[in-house]
């Protein structure tokens, strides 16, 4: 992977690999959305600085769809994306079917612990079944 790849890849805040056994979790819910919120404001910013140097009213217009292209379109890729894997984080591993545990985080809410496909917090000892309600 080149330097634009890496660059582009840490400015929409994604992991390129599809790996869970990290000790913490790369892309969570609030990564997620701290990515689009920092994209709009910069995004936000730079029309800001457009709208005042060439002063024109009708850069506000093209903002819009920036922010559309470059903040939101992009979170809402990586939340479908982020949701595929926690769906199948949930399938493959036992605290996936713990009432203990938070999708959001990727956190084990008993231990405070982040999960993996390779560490289990509690070894199965504080498994509790999730409710059917």
């Amino acid at each position: 992977m080149n330097d634009l790849e890496k660059l582009k890849h840490l400015f929409l805040f994604k992991d390129v690999s599809d790996d869970d056994s990290h000790s913490e979790p790369i892309v969570t819910f609030g990564s997620i959305v701290w990515g689009v919120l920092l994209r709009s404001a910069l995004l936000v910013i730079i029309t800001m600085v457009l709208m005042y140097e060439f002063g024109h009213g009708e850069v506000w217009y093209l903002s819009l769809f920036l922010i559309w292209l470059v903040a939101l379109y992009p979170g809402w890729q990586q939340y479908q994306n982020y949701e595929k894997r926690m769906k199948k984080f949930q399938e493959d591993t036992l605290c996936g079917s713990c009432k203990h545990f938070s999708s959001e985080s990727q956190l084990c809410k008993l231990y405070d612990v982040h999960v993996t496909t390779n560490d289990i917090p509690c070894e199965g000892e504080s498994w509790e079944p999730k409710s059917m309600y």
